[in-house]
């Protein structure tokens, strides 16, 4: 299966929608996502990522996966209330789904990340910047359904390190701890990684 990631593009893509479809509630997080009718969003990071490692691995699709990540951007209202608001409507979309879904509205980072991770972040201008912005180039993967039931996939840095199971440092960013604490983890439940170290002085 790591030989997905020496395919031509259009067909690493191909693929990644055959990998992704074997993880039944990625599927129902996706269709329930685009029911919300929600500005920008993509369903995100180690919900995707994870399930390629694990049906690359030959573990069950959704092993080790912590919760489901949902990204919108709406500038037009940075109140808590508003994102409040959308993610209690989440709830109840995603009511009964054996799996944590988690929505947040990336216009709105910039308010809380220096307080959370001890680094500034400057204010994105999409959801396809926020995930520019993960600690690792192979999180940096987003998926969407299009009204007329395509799939757009956001992938800056392509699926190669993804299906080659290879997580690559993306000091942007989140600080070399973050990418240190998330590989750490990620390493027990995957110990077939090979994670690259953080880049000397940055």
């Amino acid at each position: 299966m790591r030989a997905l990631g020496r395919l031509p593009l259009d067909e690493q893509l191909a693929a990644l929608r055959t990998v992704l479809s074997r993880n039944d509630v990625l599927l129902e997080v996706l269709r329930r996502t685009a029911a919300l009718g929600l500005p920008g969003w993509y369903v995100t990071a180690g919900c995707l990522f994870q399930t390629v490692w694990n049906v690359v691995t030959d573990r069950p699709p959704q092993a080790g996966i912590k919760d489901y990540d949902v990204f919108y951007f709406d500038d037009g209202d940075l109140t808590w209330a508003a994102e409040d608001a959308v993610i209690r409507a989440g709830r109840e979309a995603f009511a009964g789904l054996p799996a944590e879904v988690e929505i947040r509205n990336e216009a709105r980072v910039h308010l809380w990340y220096e307080e959370k991770f001890g680094v500034p972040c400057a204010p994105h201008t999409s959801t396809e910047a926020a995930i520019d912005s993960f600690a690792a180039t192979t999180c940096c993967l987003g998926v969407r359904l299009e009204p007329d039931g395509r799939w757009r996939v956001y992938a800056p840095h392509g699926l190669s390190d993804v299906f080659g199971l290879v997580v690559r440092p993306n000091p942007v960013l989140a600080p070399r701890a973050v990418y240190e604490a998330k590989t750490a983890r990620w390493r027990e439940q995957w110990p077939e990684l090979t994670v690259l170290e953080w880049p000397a002085g940055r």
